[in-house]
C-alpha cells in the first residue's frame, strides 16, 4: 500500500512497508543521499532530519511514525540561497571528512529554531547526541554562534 509523505515541500508517494526506517525511504526510495547512515541505533546523529521542524533520527523512525513534513539537508537551503548554518559551516571550515555534517547541521538548525541565540551550554546540550569522529566540535560551536548572529542580522 502506498504511503504519502511530504519531503522538502514536495508530496511523495512510496510503496514500502510501514516499518521501513525513514532513513531508507529517503536514501533508497527518494534518492536523497545527504542523510547518512551512521550507527543504525540513533546514537550518532548522522541520520538527523526534521519532522515539522523537530530533529529526529531517521534510522529509528519508521515510515508509519512520519506525521508531518520531513526536511532533509537537501531541503534546508538551496545552492543559490544557503541556510545561515551552511554558510557558517563553510566559513569556519567545519567539515573534515564531512560524513556527520548533514546531521550536525540539521540538529543545529533545530536548536536555532528553538533558541535563536544559544549559549555554549545550550549548544552542548542540543548537540551532544551528534558525534564527529574528526573532532571538529570547536568549529561546530563557532559556526552555530556565527549562524545565530547572521540570522539575527548582527
Amino acid at each position: 500500500m502506498a504511503t504519502s509523505i511530504t519531503v522538502n515541500g514536495k508530496e511523495r508517494s512510496v510503496d514500502l512497508p510501514e516499518d521501513v526506517p525513514l532513513l531508507w525511504v529517503l536514501r533508497d526510495e527518494l534518492n536523497l543521499t545527504g542523510t547518512k547512515f551512521g550507527c543504525g541505533v540513533a546514537a550518532c546523529g548522522a541520520c538527523t532530519v526534521h519532522i515539522d521542524g523537530v530533529a529526529v533520527r531517521s534510522c529509528q523512525t519508521p515510515l508509519s511514525d512520519v506525521d508531518g513534513e520531513v526536511t532533509t539537508i537537501e531541503g534546508l537551503g538551496t545552492p543559490e540561497t544557503l541556510h545561515a548554518l551552511q554558510t557558517a559551516w563553510i566559513e569556519h571550515q567545519v567539515a573534515q571528512c564531512g560524513y556527520c555534517q548533514s546531521g550536525q547541521i540539521m540538529q543545529a538548525a533545530s536548536l536555532l529554531a528553538d533558541i535563536p541565540n544559544p549559549t555554549d551550554a545550550d549548544i552542548g546540550d542540543a548537540m551532544q547526541g551528534n558525534l564527529c569522529r574528526c573532532g571538529t566540535y570547536p568549529r561546530i560551536r563557532a559556526a552555530i554562534h556565527s549562524a545565530a548572529k547572521a540570522s539575527q542580522g548582527a
